[in-house]
């Protein structure tokens, strides 16, 4: 039965690797330790948001056999539309994703840093983090062996060791299980609450993720018949990958009085509270949501140029290795010497915030295509829910836009 449920695993646990990251780490942790449990049901409705656009993502690469922005080419017609598409998509994933790169990896190195110290690597004026160094070069062997099986199986072993370390540094803390319950169903925004609701739904909601999601399924499976298998295995990963975040939510708000402004700073803060053993798992748990994204950030990146381009999406194709070569290369230079381009991260905040509700869109309406998905299209429930959640993204969208610009 076991072996069994391994062998059917297919892209879901990379999708939720790819949405918990350092960035998700963080915010879950300002989460717990400024509101508790209250905004627990933010990290549920943002679950179920991810569940039904993840399986429509999953279903399209089935179906179709080609990754949405293989389809986002072929479908729109009009060239100078179809243009600033697939520009802006380029601008937004790729660009973007090599941006956020260097903070996956100086995420991952955070954990080890927890618990082996900061290491410095002096070369003339310059200095290198050496764990940034040795997760950048994790995350470039895997993805240069180029075989999906082995990526499919470091995911499940790395997601396997996140979800144990955060449930296991949730259940130290020894939470009231009632008012996690109460939390988890009761919406409330306490006061100062919207914004931090907004990045928990912004920062599970993954616009790469829907690009990456369609192109592994249809990698992994390849009949109609697979899609039982496929939505299986989406609800499993997805759900279990918010489980996940909310057990972050859950180990933050045990130290609330203390000054914690990140994750590292809440591995330190659990152990006088709850022995070594809390920080020892709560930094295994980083260093495994850093290195995750650290690998799905530019293979999201190489994917979506592939589509784009109109080049053949294969993991051992020279121009497909060029684009996640350059994404990891500049991640791994970035958070190394410690350098930050804040203008590039506005940009690609700026670019995902007007496309997220955008690709949400298109995504429905493709849904909707019987001569793209024949009777596989999606089902008034399907639509209703898929409306709500292309509403929820504008949302996000125009809060992402204008908080770059400091206009709210």
């Amino acid at each position: 039965m076991i072996l069994k449920f391994f062998k059917n695993i297919g892209p879901g646990p990379l999708v939720a690797a790819a949405f918990i990251g350092p960035g998700t780490v963080t915010v879950c942790t300002l989460a717990g330790v400024n509101f508790g449990f209250a905004l627990l049901w933010a990290m549920a409705l943002s679950i179920f948001a991810t569940v039904i656009l993840q399986e429509m993502a999953a279903r399209l690469g089935i179906v179709s056999q080609k990754g949405l922005s293989e389809i986002i080419r072929e479908e729109i017609k009009h060239p100078i539309v179809k243009g600033v598409a697939l520009l802006l998509i380029i601008s937004a994933i790729v660009i973007g994703n090599a941006a956020y790169e260097a903070g996956n990896i100086s995420g991952g190195a955070l954990g080890m840093e927890a618990i082996v110290g900061n290491v410095i690597w002096e070369v003339g004026q310059l200095d290198f983090n050496i764990m940034s160094l040795i997760i950048g070069a994790i995350a470039f062997v895997l993805l240069y062996i180029g075989n999906y099986k082995v990526l499919e199986k470091t995911f499940v072993f790395l997601v396997i060791l996140m979800s144990f370390a955060f449930i296991t540094t949730a259940i130290l803390t020894k939470p009231n299980f009632l008012e996690i319950l109460t939390g988890i169903l009761v919406p409330v925004a306490p006061e100062g609450s919207i914004l931090t609701i907004i990045a928990l739904i912004g920062t599970t909601v993954v616009l790469y993720n829907l690009f990456l999601h369609a192109s592994l399924a249809k990698t992994k499976w390849k009949s109609k018949d697979d899609l039982p298998l496929a939505r299986k295995d989406t609800m499993v990963a997805v759900i279990l990958g918010g489980t996940v975040s909310m057990c972050i939510i859950i180990a933050a708000s045990a130290i609330q009085k203390q000054p914690i402004t990140n994750t590292s700073d809440l591995a330190l803060g659990l152990e006088p509270l709850f022995g070594s053993f809390a920080k020892y798992f709560l930094a295994i748990g980083l260093f495994a949501a850093g290195i995750t994204s650290a690998i799905t950030a530019p293979l999201a990146a190489a994917f979506v140029a592939s589509g784009c381009l109109g080049w053949e999406p294969d993991l051992k194709s020279k121009k497909f290795k060029t684009v996640w070569m350059i994404v990891v290369v500049l991640g791994v230079v970035f958070s190394s010497s410690g350098f930050k381009s804040i203008e590039i991260i506005k940009f690609a905040q700026v670019a995902n915030g007007l496309l997220l509700p955008i690709i949400a869109g298109f995504l429905l309406w493709i849904m909707n295509k019987s001569s793209v998905l024949g009777v596989n299209v999606n089902s008034k429930l399907q639509n209703v829910l898929g409306l709500i959640i292309v509403v929820i993204t504008i949302f996000l969208g125009l809060k992402g836009v204008l908080s770059v610009f400091n206009a709210i």
